[in-house]
């Protein structure tokens, strides 16, 4: 029976257990979208996961959805992530950066630029500025002359996490950032080749991918996906069809994998198991669920095909989380209040476990 600790080999890169570090904002990076040295830290604490992936990194400044992201987009950005990357490495880990462009999730006073969208459709809710939560602002209708440009940015930013010490990409494909807003039906309303029918649009998920494969290689790139998510106001018609299309095109890029969340029932993820010939991590619990990812879970979808697990909120206060799973310890609680204040608390100050006489 396949547990969670045995090893499994991810394209070329041998990871020591299937426990993966799911992508989770923390907004600690410095001015000019820098890393830091408490990253470092932070994801070197980390590092017996069999892989990290990041927080979302934006590849461009109209890309930024949140104050306090990371980029990959300038030389300064580049230089600043060595450091992180070398201390993954250093502590045994391995560590593959999210791509995430924000789309309509964003606001100009965090970029200084009007938000990018497929269609002028405001996100649902309100966004997170400098001053604190803003409505969401309509975004600009990406002209279709202009899409395949955001397109390459995914690429160009997997070049530049390659040449900062990265062992590959995620492309945010998921949570209504952009990739999702342009498979949705609701906030793509366009009528040119990007929207419309399913094939139209998947066509921009497709092409980003293609592009980042084309700049990296696919043994070092993965898609992450919500199917049916509804986060920030996305939805998708025909969701079982959508994503079926969507796996059916990507699957000859030779992806490193796709990273899907438990956003629909189990019949459709199964489907889409099924569907897809190469690794699958599977994130167990829905992002609504107070309860964080547990061992249950785990075995549960280990059992039903997934080859590798993904853990959020139990990696934020359990940077041992692979020793505290291995060893059937108590998991301890994170402090919400603390996700995205900065500061080291409850970032770097969670212990390891401590064992008593």
């Amino acid at each position: 029976m396949t547990t969670l600790f045995d090893s499994y080999r991810l394209g070329d890169l041998p990871l020591p257990n299937r426990v993966v570090m799911a992508p989770m904002s923390r907004v600690r990076a410095a001015a000019g979208g820098l890393a830091t040295a408490a990253m470092a830290t932070y994801y070197a604490q980390r590092a017996t996961a069999g892989l990290i992936v990041t927080e979302g990194v934006q590849p461009n400044l109209v890309g930024q959805s949140n104050p306090g992201t990371p980029g990959l987009y300038t030389d300064e950005q580049v230089a600043s992530w060595r450091p992180v990357t070398a201390a993954v490495h250093t502590n045994g880990g391995r560590i593959f950066a999210q791509i995430m462009h924000g789309g309509r999730v964003s606001h100009p006073d965090t970029t200084g630029m009007q938000p990018v969208g497929p269609s002028a459709v405001p996100a649902v809710g309100e966004v997170f500025a400098p001053s604190g939560r803003l409505p969401a602002p309509v975004p600009r209708a990406l002209d279709t002359a202009e899409i395949p440009e955001q397109a390459e940015s995914y690429a160009a930013a997997a070049r530049r996490a390659v040449e900062a010490g990265f062992d590959g990409v995620e492309l945010h494909g998921a949570n209504g950032y952009l990739i999702s807003q342009f498979l949705s039906s609701n906030a793509n309303l366009r009528t040119d080749r990007y929207g419309g029918s399913i094939l139209n649009r998947i066509r921009f998920a497709v092409e980003s991918a293609a592009a980042t494969v084309a700049a990296v290689g696919g043994a070092r790139t993965g898609i992450r996906l919500s199917p049916g998510g509804g986060l920030w106001g996305v939805e998708e018609t025909d969701t079982a069809e959508l994503y079926r299309a969507l796996l059916s095109e990507l699957a000859p890029l030779g992806l490193a994998y796709i990273h899907l969340e438990a956003t629909i029932d189990d019949e459709i993820l199964l489907d889409l198991r099924r569907a897809w010939p190469g690794t699958l991590i599977m994130n167990p619990v829905h992002p609504s669920n107070p309860n964080p990812t547990g061992p249950a879970d785990a075995d549960r979808w280990l059992q039903a095909g997934a080859d590798l697990i993904s853990f959020g909120r139990a990696f934020l206060a359990n940077p041992d989380l692979v020793e505290r799973l291995r060893n059937a310890l108590p998991l301890a609680p994170a402090d919400e209040e603390t996700y995205f204040q900065g500061g080291d608390a409850g970032y770097l100050t969670y212990p390891a476990y401590r064992y008593t006489a």
